[in-house]
C-alpha cells in the first residue's frame, strides 16, 4: 500500500543469505550474552522441574561416561594376566562384563531421560518464543517493514528458532557432557595413572588438538563462503522461476542459463580449493593424530615390557585417552553452535523487545462507537523514517465530510498513497494536524480506529485458503448468510457459484487461481463484510480489462454509498462524480474542487491530465 522508499537489506544481527544456519552471526561467550539468553527460561512455566530432572540425567550420563573407560580398561588387565588361574580370571571377566552391561543400560536410561526432558523443555520454550515473536512482528509499525525484507523476517521465526532448538536439545547438553568427560578424564589420567604414561598424553595430544581446532575453523570459514556462493546461485534460480513469464517474454533463457552457469563455475573452482583444504586436514588427522596415538601406544608397550606399568593401567589409560581426545575434540563445534544460538536469541529478542504499535488484542469490536467519518488534514508534513532527507508531503490541507467521496489525483510519487497510509495510521504525521470527527487521529485507540476502516488496493493479496476464508477476513465472526450477501453486493456471487466448490474453492498462492477482476471483487466482498465508516480505494480498477472494470466499479459504487471514501485513481473517468478532487504535485496540493470546477482551469494540472487521457481515449475509439 504505502509506496515509501525501498527496503533496507541490512538487519540488526546480520543477513540470512540462503537461510543457512552456518551463516548466523556468532555472539561472544560473555556474561551479558548468557544473561540475555536466560530470558528463554521465562517461557518454561510449569516445566522447570523437567529441566532440573534433565540436568540431573545429564550429570549422571556424563559420570557413567567417565567411569566406563576405567572399567573397560580392566579387560586388558585380564588379557595380560598369565599367573592367575583360569576360573578366577573368568570370574573377573564375567564381573567386568556385567558391570559394563549395567553401565551401558544406565547410560541408555540416563541419555533417554536427558533427551526426553530437554525435548519437552525446549518445545515449551519454542512454543512461547515463536508465539511472542510472531505476535510482536505483526504489531510492528510499517516503518519496520520498510527497513527489513520479508524473507529476512521470516527467517527469524524459522531458522533462528530452529538454531535455538538445536542448541537446547543437543549442543548445551553435549558441551556439558563432553566437558565433564574430557576435563574429568584428563584429571584422572594425571592423578590416577602413572606419570610415566600420562606425560606423553599431556605433552602430545592437547597441542595436536589445538592445531586441529584452529585448522578446522579455517575450513569452516571456507565452508561458509562456499554456502554463500551456493546461496547466490539459489537466488538466481528463484528469480528466474518467479519471473519466468518475463524471462520467456523477453527471450532471455540464454541469458539466465549463462548467468547461472558462470555462478556454478565459480562454485566449482571454489569447491576444488575447499577440497584441497579438507584433504590436507584429513591427511593431518591420518598421519599426525593417529601417528601420535600409535607413538603413545609404542611407548606404553615399552613400559609394559619393562614391567613399569600393569596391563590394567595400560588398558585404563588407552580407554581414557580415547574418550578424552574424542570429547575435547568435539567441544569447539558444540561451542560454535551455542554461539550461533546466542546470536539467534539476540535476533529473536530484537523483535520481541522492539517498538511496536499499540494494538489492543482484546478489543471488543461490537461495542466500538461508530465514526461519522469527517476527516481533516491541516498543513500536514511527512517524511518516511527511512528517508528523512526527502519530504513526501508539504503542508497538505483538505477536508472530507461524512459520507463524501474525496479523489486524490496526481502523477506517480506525488504523495497519494502516502496520504492513504497516514489515514490508516500506518505512519504518524510529522508536523501539522490530522483529525477524524474533530478529534486528533493519534488520540484514538489504534485498533478501534482501523476496525472502522477498509482498503481495496490495486494489487489485491488473497491468502492461500478458500474464497470463504478470504471474505471472512473482513469479519471472522460473520455467518454464511452475511458472506453470501457480501459476495452479492461485490458482484462476486455469480462467478463464485460457477465454481464446482463454490465458496470452498481454493484461491491458490496470493490468489493466483482467480483472475484480476475476481480477486478485486473478493477484496470488495471482504470490505463489504467489514462495513467500514471510512473506505480507501487505491487505484482499485487501474489494471483491469473493460468488462472486469465495469463489474468492479459497480461493486465499488455500491460499497461507497453512505461512507467516507478516499479514492486514488489514475483513470480520471472513474472520479468525475467525486464530491471533491484534490490534485497533488510533488507532495503539495495544487488544486482542489469538483470535476466541473477543475476542468475549467485550462492552466491547471487536472485539466492537462484530463485532456491527455480523454484525447488518448478518443484516438483509440
Amino acid at each position: 500500500m504505502a509506496k515509501g522508499p525501498g527496503p533496507n537489506k541490512e538487519l540488526k544481527g546480520g543477513s540470512m543469505s540462503g537461510h543457512d544456519k552456518r551463516e548466523l552471526p556468532k555472539a561472544k561467550l560473555s556474561a551479558d550474552n548468557f544473561k540475555r539468553s536466560f530470558r528463554l527460561f521465562d517461557y518454561l512455566g510449569r516445566q522447570k522441574w523437567k529441566f532440573v530432572l534433565g540436568m540431573t540425567c545429564l550429570g549422571l550420563s556424563a559420570a557413567v561416561g567417565l567411569y566406563f573407560p576405567m572399567v573397560a580398561g580392566k579387560l586388558l588387565g585380564i588379557f595380560g594376566d598369565d599367573t592367575t588361574p583360569k576360573d578366577i580370571l573368568k570370574g573377573h571377566l564375567k564381573e567386568i562384563g556385567l558391570t559394563l552391561l549395567a553401565l551401558l543400560v544406565a547410560q541408555g536410561i540416563f541419555s533417554f531421560g536427558r533427551v526426553y526432558m530437554f525435548g519437552v523443555v525446549t518445545e515449551s520454550i519454542l512454543k512461547g518464543l515463536r508465539t511472542d515473536a510472531f505476535s510482536k512482528m505483526v504489531q510492528m509499525p510499517m516503518s519496520f517493514f520498510s527497513k527489513n525484507q520479508t524473507a529476512e523476517l521470516s527467517s527469524r521465526i524459522a531458522t533462528d528458532v530452529n538454531v535455538i532448538q538445536e542448541a537446547f536439545t543437543i549442543n548445551i547438553a553435549e558441551v556439558i557432557r563432553q566437558s565433564i568427560v574430557g576435563i574429568g578424564g584428563f584429571i584422572v589420567i594425571i592423578v590416577k595413572v602413572k606419570w610415566a604414561i600420562a606425560q606423553w598424553f599431556v605433552f602430545i595430544i592437547p597441542p595436536i588438538i589445538i592445531v586441529a581446532i584452529l585448522y578446522s575453523r579455517k575450513i569452516r570459514k571456507y565452508s561458509k563462503d562456499l554456502q554463500d556462493k551456493i546461496a547466490h546461485s539459489n537466488v538466481i534460480v528463484n528469480e528466474a522461476l518467479m519471473g519466468i513469464s518475463s524471462v520467456k517474454s523477453f527471450t532471455n533463457e540464454c541469458f539466465e542459463i549463462s548467468r547461472y552457469s558462470k555462478n556454478t563455475e565459480e562454485i566449482r573452482k571454489f569447491g576444488i580449493r575447499f577440497g584441497v583444504l579438507r584433504g590436507i586436514f584429513f591427511t593431518f588427522v591420518m598421519t599426525v593424530i593417529f601417528g601420535a596415538i600409535f607413538f603413545i601406544l609404542y611407548k606404553m608397550t615399552e613400559l609394559k615390557i619393562d614391567k613399569i606399568i600393569t596391563p590394567e593401567q595400560f588398558g585404563q589409560f588407552l580407554m581414557l585417552s580415547l574418550f578424552v581426545a574424542g570429547s575435547l575434540g568435539g567441544l569447539p563445534e558444540q561451542i560454535a553452535s551455542i554461539q550461533r544460538a546466542l546470536g539467534a536469541t539476540d535476533r529473536v529478542f530484537d523483535i520481541i523487545n522492539g517498538e511496536h504499535e499499540k494494538i489492543n488484542l482484546q478489543a471488543q469490536t461490537t461495542n466500538i462507537k461508530r465514526l461519522k467519518g469527517d476527516i481533516e488534514f491541516k498543513n500536514v508534513q511527512f517524511t518516511y523514517p527511512t528517508r528523512t532527507d526527502f519530504e513526501v508531503l508539504k503542508k497538505v490541507s483538505f477536508t472530507i465530510n461524512s459520507g463524501e467521496t474525496l479523489a486524490l489525483v496526481g502523477s506517480s510519487g506525488s504523495g497519494k498513497s502516502t496520504i492513504a497510509s497516514l489515514v490508516l495510521r500506518f505512519y504518524e504525521i510529522g508536523n501539522g494536524e490530522f483529525t477524524i470527527d474533530g478529534k486528533k487521529a493519534n488520540d484514538y485507540d489504534l485498533t478501534e480506529l482501523r476496525e472502522q476502516m477498509a482498503i481495496v488496493p490495486q494489487d489485491v493479496l488473497l491468502f492461500g485458503g478458500t474464497i470463504r476464508e478470504n471474505i471472512l477476513y473482513g469479519k471472522p465472526s460473520a455467518t454464511t448468510e452475511e458472506i453470501i450477501e457480501a459476495a452479492r453486493k461485490a458482484n462476486a456471487l455469480e462467478f463464485i457459484e460457477s465454481f464446482p466448490e463454490k465458496f470452498e474453492t481454493i484461491v491458490g498462492d496470493r490468489g493466483i487461481q482467480l483472475s484480476g477482476g475476481q480477486r478485486q471483487r473478493v477484496a470488495i466482498a471482504r470490505a463489504v463484510l467489514k462495513n467500514p465508516s471510512i473506505l480507501i480505494l487505491d487505484e482499485a480498477t487501474s489494471s483491469l480489462d473493460s468488462e472486469s472494470e465495469r463489474l468492479v466499479q459497480e461493486a465499488l459504487d455500491k460499497l461507497m454509498v453512505g461512507r467516507t471514501s478516499i479514492v486514488i485513481a489514475h483513470r480520471l473517468s472513474t472520479i468525475k462524480n467525486a464530491d471533491k478532487i484534490v490534485v497533488l504535485h510533488k507532495g503539495e496540493v495544487t488544486e482542489s474542487g469538483t470535476h466541473k470546477e477543475l476542468i475549467k482551469n485550462e492552466n491547471g494540472l487536472y485539466y492537462k491530465l484530463s485532456k491527455m487521457q480523454f484525447d488518448s481515449l478518443s484516438s483509440i475509439v
